[in-house]
């Protein structure tokens, strides 16, 4: 099935961009979320009016993600968890432990945009995690987990 992007997609394509993907991609996910509509004549004609809107859109979250690239990037966040004498944790620190100490430290950033490739923390210590902010926009911040103070 043939698209057109009104957004940049990681690893398919940038604004403006006629892809063709599996339909069943198309459908599900890229026409719903609002990242693509199908390429028909009717919708090509309406691309090419309002793209600009969509570029100056993009160029604006782009400058926002940027912004807060700025001041995120390098950040140091500490959380604290119970663990056992050996340094294993009980549980584990997922993404949404690190967005709500993101979300402490006075940084808007949602669960989705933490990556964590190697799945979630389940040892004391100093890990690197990236934050997504944009699809052009990278940050890398220190998560530090201590064991809770008795």
């Amino acid at each position: 099935m043939n698209v057109i992007l009104l957004e940049k997609v990681q690893n398919l394509g940038s604004l403006g961009d006629e892809v063709s993907v599996k339909s069943g991609y198309a459908r599900n996910f890229l026409i719903p979320q609002g990242k693509a509509k199908a390429a028909t004549k009717e919708n090509v004609a309406a691309f090419a009016e309002i793209r600009a809107e969509l570029e100056k859109a993009a160029a604006a979250e782009l400058a926002v993600a940027q912004g807060v690239y700025e001041n995120l990037n390098g950040q140091v966040v500490t959380i604290e968890a119970t663990c056992g004498d050996e340094g294993k944790l009980f549980g584990s620190v997922g993404t949404q432990d690190i967005t709500d100490a993101i979300k402490a430290s006075g940084f808007e950033v949602e669960r989705r945009d933490v990556c964590m490739p190697e799945g979630v923390l389940r040892h004391i210590g100093t890990y690197e995690i990236d934050i997504q902010l944009h699809s052009d926009v990278v940050a890398s911040i220190t998560v530090e987990i201590k064991p809770i103070a008795e």
